[in-house]
């Protein structure tokens, strides 16, 4: 008996903990209910069907579903611990022919993509639900006086420590302006074909322009502490505080599509501009709402509604139907970000697929010496690591928080080892042939995948 033998046997000993033990046979010369042949096992010789009646238990059709879906035999057990700990080998078992001691890999990629897909949702969905139920604490909160003069004391102390940073950076600023003019100053007084009186005239206006900007600066740091004080006492004094915060984020979204809806998108590119249109925006938001530890802006509305009807937003809404395509799904995806994450969702599990052949391509070419591996092993070789990526990964998005960190630490260590590995076993490249090749796959892979997301956002934004 050979070494692939024995593996087979043990593949075969180990489907025992997945599959249950059927019965003896005892329908020994019955008629097979399909073709009428005279049955001698549990599966008819001449049509293949089997020879049970089918008579199920509930337990045993999900687990038939569960089985028949992922194909739990033996092969799972003899594949797994390849596909994580000894990557190289199960590459170059595939490479060689010895493929029925494992799971097919293209199902083993399916289903880890599946299992990922899963995992994402769910954690997506969990941090969703875990920020309304921070939102509607917050709002049982805010609902109390205790709760609100809380929430104005914390307010009053970011106003201060905000202040006091304004201030701070306005100082440092002057000095340094100071000093550089200064600086300036002697080495053109040390120059004899200088003219004095310029130098000093030249060094009088920076210092008072240095004066003025500070004065500015701290006027501003002193108008935006007074602002935040203000909105401080309005939030102590206001007992709708806690309505108002559970409508913050819908206020937020609103206010944003229309922002971008109202936004002027020019034939040439401004960068000037665009900052502008930006700031505004910021400045015309308000620090209201502390959701999940997160400070968010919500909008202001009084504020904003008369820029909009300045700067004509009705035409902007009586204009909708004719927005150009960015700005409108732009729009949709703030007023709606859940739809927008669940239309990603549907194009993201189809364009994963993409990565395969990129993984593929990306191994061909730096193997390209290599005439005896074509394209088919390079392609082989990339399910596994995709599928390695994909199931670590998921393990992680349904980990609890505080191991969640460390988990994705960790895959930033093993994945690359892994790709190592494989190349290393695999190929049978040299330790520094396979850490270069590493390198190349890994940042080539990292681009690829970073380019199908952002494709991927783009291409959503014109399907909602």
């Amino acid at each position: 008996m050979t070494a692939a033998d024995l593996e087979t046997a043990a593949a075969d000993s180990a489907g025992s903990f997945f599959r249950p033990r059927k019965k003896p046979f005892t329908h020994q010369g019955e008629p097979c209910k399909n073709c009428e042949t005279p049955l001698e096992g549990w599966y008819c010789y001449s049509c293949g069907q089997n020879a049970d009646t089918h008579h199920r238990s509930i337990w045993h059709l999900i687990w038939e579903a569960i089985e028949g879906m992922f194909h739990l035999d033996g092969r799972l057990a003899n594949t797994l611990p390849l596909l994580f700990f000894r990557p190289g080998v199960l590459a170059k078992d595939y490479m060689e022919g010895r493929i029925v001691r494992h799971v097919p890999p293209f199902r083993t990629f399916l289903v880890a993509l599946l299992l990922f897909i899963f995992a994402a949702e769910h954690a997506i969905h969990s941090a969703q639900h875990h920020a309304e139920e921070e939102r509607h604490k917050r709002a049982e909160l805010l609902a109390t006086p205790q709760g609100r003069a809380a929430e104005a004391a914390r307010m009053r102390a970011e106003a201060v420590k905000d202040r006091d940073e304004r201030l701070k950076g306005a100082n440092a600023d002057r000095d340094e302006v100071l000093a550089d003019a200064a600086k300036t100053r002697d080495e053109d007084l040390k120059d004899a074909d200088q003219d004095r009186a310029k130098v000093l005239k030249t060094y009088q206006d920076d210092v008072a322009k240095a004066q003025a900007d500070h004065q500015k600066e701290v006027a501003d740091a002193q108008a935006r502490y007074a602002k935040d004080v203000a909105e401080a006492d309005h939030l102590q004094n206001n007992p709708l505080a806690g309505q108002e915060a559970l409508a913050a984020e819908e206020n937020l979204r609103k206010s944003a599509a229309e922002k971008v809806r109202s936004a002027q998108v020019p034939d040439v590119f401004d960068a000037d501009k665009v900052e502008a249109q930006a700031n505004a925006i910021a400045e015309n938001s308000t620090e209201t709402a502390t959701i999940g530890g997160v400070h968010i802006r919500t909008p202001n509305l009084s504020s904003s509604a008369g820029g909009d009807a300045a700067h004509g937003a009705p035409a902007a809404g009586a204009d909708h139907g004719k927005e150009r395509w960015p700005k409108a799904g732009l729009a949709k995806a703030l007023e709606n970000p859940e739809y927008y994450m669940v239309v990603m969702f549907g194009w993201g599990h189809r364009l994963a697929v993409l990565l395969l052949p990129m993984l593929g391509l990306s191994l061909a070419l730096v193997y390209l010496n290599k005439r005896q591996y074509f394209i088919y092993d390079h392609l082989l070789t990339a399910t596994n690591l995709l599928s390695f990526a994909f199931l670590t990964n998921a393990l992680g998005l349904v980990l609890p928080d505080p191991v969640r960190g460390w988990w994705f630490v960790l895959l930033m260590v093993w994945t690359p080892i892994n790709l190592f590995q494989t190349l290393r076993g695999g190929y049978g490249s040299s330790i520094l042939g396979a850490i270069l090749k590493t390198l190349i796959v890994w940042w080539s892979t990292v681009f690829s995948f970073v380019l199908l997301l952002g494709f991927l956002m783009v291409f959503t934004l014109a399907q909602i």
